[in-house]
């Protein structure tokens, strides 16, 4: 079989990524960081409606009742057409039923044939919130801990350690592209981000322990060719299952988005979305960043001795 020379051409591998994390970083000062009412408190109410809203003017009566920001949003249901008016209540508190009641009234009576009718409502205290970041974070931490442990216990026989660690360099790459994908599409940093990531650590990790355990046979069959032949050869051998695997994670998730948008299930595509850009960016981190970067790392030391 043709063996592609991933090692010889890392630096292109490395610039792409490179490139992508600086439109990501540009974009944090151009969109922000938007962080969902679960982690930051507040209030998120909806509101299902018919014919025309005029969404500034939403927007003051909610500021005026409530005495906080507020940002309004108007989308519509593609299968039933049905418009929605969705105002997004920051504060350090949730919205007290009297207020909301207030809120209700206010905004009926500025639009009386709009049919206005709450569909759903979403109430969060600061201090849960806050809790919800923290062990969101938690988990990720320790999710790619363990990950390094597992690695480096496995292969131990060509180095575990290493191996453990340019895994987990390769992980933070993924987590990044997700991060940045919300960030570039407005999505906001929620439960859902937490449940993407760890879904994501758990498929790139497989597609890597992939490639290591075909490194550790050929380091058998070949004991005598350099390190990055060896490597190289394991990629190129492994490199069409992973491509297979992502590209059905793919497919399936770009359908659950295409399904939530056309019914504007915005939770769903909270997820769907980052989810499948994370699943590119799984394969495309095991097969050009985690190899070559652990043959540096192995050629590195053994320049050292």
């Amino acid at each position: 079989m043709k063996i592609i020379r991933f090692y010889e051409n890392r630096w292109i591998y490395f610039a792409i990524s490179l490139t992508l994390f600086l439109v990501g970083i540009a974009m944090i000062f151009v969109n922000g960081v938007q962080l969902d009412i679960q982690f930051k408190g507040g209030a998120i109410l909806k509101y299902n409606y018919v014919g025309d809203i005029n969404e500034d003017r939403a927007t003051d009566i909610a500021e005026e009742v409530t005495g906080r920001v507020v940002t309004t949003q108007i989308t519509s249901d593609l299968a039933t057409d049905e418009k929605r008016l969705v105002l997004n209540i920051a504060g350090n508190q949730g919205l007290d039923a009297k207020v909301q009641s207030e809120l209700d009234d206010a905004l009926k009576a500025e639009f009386p044939d709009a049919g206005l009718k709450l569909s759903e409502s979403s109430m969060v205290e600061p201090f849960f919130g806050h809790r919800f970041l923290r062990n969101g974070i938690i988990a990720i931490l320790l999710a790619s801990f363990f990950v390094v442990v597992y690695v480096w216990i496995r292969f131990r026989r060509i180095g575990g350690l290493s191996a453990g660690l340019m895994a987990l360099v390769a992980l933070f790459h993924d987590l990044l592209v997700v991060f940045f994908t919300c960030v570039i599409f407005g999505i906001p940093i929620g439960d859902s981000f937490v449940a993407v990531a760890l879904t994501i650590i758990g498929y790139s990790i497989n597609d890597t322990i992939v490639i290591y355990d075909r490194i550790r046979e050929n380091f058998k069959k070949y004991p005598r060719q350099p390190i990055e032949w060896v490597t190289n050869l394991s990629i190129s051998q492994s490199m069409m299952r992973s491509v297979n695997t992502n590209l059905c994670v793919t497919l399936s998730v770009a359908i659950v988005y295409v399904l939530a948008f056309a019914n504007s299930i915005e939770s769903i595509q909270g997820f769907a979305l980052p989810m499948a850009i994370g699943s590119i960016s799984g394969c495309y981190s095991t097969i050009c960043i985690s190899g070559p970067l652990w043959v540096m790392w192995k050629k590195h030391k053994a320049a050292k001795k």
